[in-house]
């Protein structure tokens, strides 16, 4: 299966040593602190390991954000923020900026910056797994769940820990209000592509289908429209890509009309939506930006679609001319859908529960009048390493049966 879905790049990061040794005041403070750089090093690792699970990513994620929580959460019994939230400085890129990281001396903008990579692996997770040769139904419905997954993911940290960062995100930043609406709704399009695909596979109704797809569509273009004020440099290929599928799922709810003649009509408005479908994959493959390039033109559903919306509309010309009779409207028929199930909602993310390491009689033992002892040799700046993705080369695309 040639690859379906458009990927940004994960987001890069500079490595965190988390030596205290002068505010850790006890063995047990100072294990934690060890934790904290194992289990770090231990989730980047994740994000670039084929072998990776969703299992997998769900025991590192929770591992590492059990611990940093007792950076973030007040453990002292008071309203106060937490005294060791601003101790350490992180340094994240952002998937449309290039290599040009953000920092922030704040834990909250690691635990969202990290979460945000969880939600991205998640996709790619799910782009990769779809990419199978003759995908199983329970791999189409893990697809399905890992896209739900990191819409949740996604979404929670929009509402819930991006508005409780000091310096807020600037304008085309990962964590901007405008990305993170889009990384929602695209992930939500996503997975109901896989309902979709799922639904003509056993040639359920075809009003179920098209209501389906018109809902899609629709996603895909508020995706769009969210991101139509980023500078289009770093959001076009982005872009052309939401265009492309927006075209795609709308010419695919055409053409369930019962009166031969509207059928005829809305066909005619299928093909050209199509034709403008197959010049948005020319325009996105040769749009630069950001990102893995998806080849939908090349899918078998894409070219079975095509040829299919072209017999259906010929052999309805041959009836009506011969038989029906039906007035052809001047204006497509206006389609009254609305998809009653099967739309996909983002699964709710929660942050596992805190660590039992971080208790309050631990948390009195870091004391930051101390100060590090290493703060008059501060080592040069780490840099922020771009992160070597795994090229995975597409399978052989059996497509989905289009009948």
């Amino acid at each position: 299966m040639a690859h379906w879905f458009h990927r940004n790049p994960l987001k890069a990061t500079a490595p965190v040593s988390f030596n205290f040794y002068g505010v850790a005041g006890s063995p047990a403070a100072n294990k934690i602190c060890n934790d904290l750089r194992t289990t770090r090093a231990r989730l980047l690792e994740m994000f670039t390991d084929v072998t990776c699970n969703p299992e997998i990513m769900k025991n590192a994620t929770d591992a590492y954000f059990s611990l940093l929580q007792g950076f973030i959460s007040s453990l002292d019994g008071t309203t106060q923020e937490n005294k060791m939230r601003f101790i350490q400085n992180f340094k994240w890129t952002d998937t449309l900026q290039g290599n040009t990281p953000s920092a922030q001396q704040d834990a909250v903008f690691e635990l969202v910056s990290m979460a945000f990579n969880v939600a991205l692996w998640y996709t790619k997770f799910a782009s990769r797994l779809a990419g199978k040769e003759n995908i199983t139904e329970a791999e189409a419905k893990d697809v399905h769940r890992s896209l739900k997954v990191a819409a949740g993911i996604f979404k929670n940290l929009k509402e819930v820990h991006i508005p409780r960062l000091i310096t807020p995100a600037e304008k085309g930043r990962d964590l901007e209000p405008r990305v993170m609406d889009a990384y929602i709704i695209q992930c939500q399009a996503e997975a109901q592509e896989v309902t979709i695909a799922r639904a003509i596979e056993l040639k359920h109704n075809a009003t179920l289908i098209a209501a389906l797809a018109f809902e899609t569509a629709n996603f895909y273009q508020k995706a769009d429209h969210t991101l139509n004020t980023l500078e289009p440099e770093c959001s076009s290929k982005w872009r052309k890509y939401l265009q492309l599928k927006h075209s795609q799922y709308f010419y695919l709810c055409k053409g369930t009309f019962d009166k031969c003649g509207e059928a005829i009509r809305s066909l005619q408005e299928a093909e050209k939506c199509y034709s403008r479908a197959e010049a948005l994959c020319k325009e996105y493959r040769q749009t630069k930006g950001p990102g893995t390039t998806a080849k939908p033109s090349e899918q078998l559903f894409f070219l079975k679609l095509g040829g299919v919306i072209k017999n259906t509309l010929e052999k309805c010309q041959r009836e009506n001319g011969f038989i029906y009779f039906h007035k052809i409207p001047a204006e497509a028929p206006q389609l009254e859908l609305k998809a009653s199930y099967g739309l996909a909602e983002p699964i709710i993310f929660e942050l596992p529960p805190l660590s039992e390491q971080c208790s309050a009689e631990v948390y009195a033992t870091f004391d930051l009048t101390k100060g590090a002892k290493n703060d008059k040799a501060k080592p040069k700046e780490e840099e922020v390493k771009p992160v070597k993705e795994p090229d995975l080369k597409p399978q052989k695309d059996t497509g989905c049966v289009v009948s």
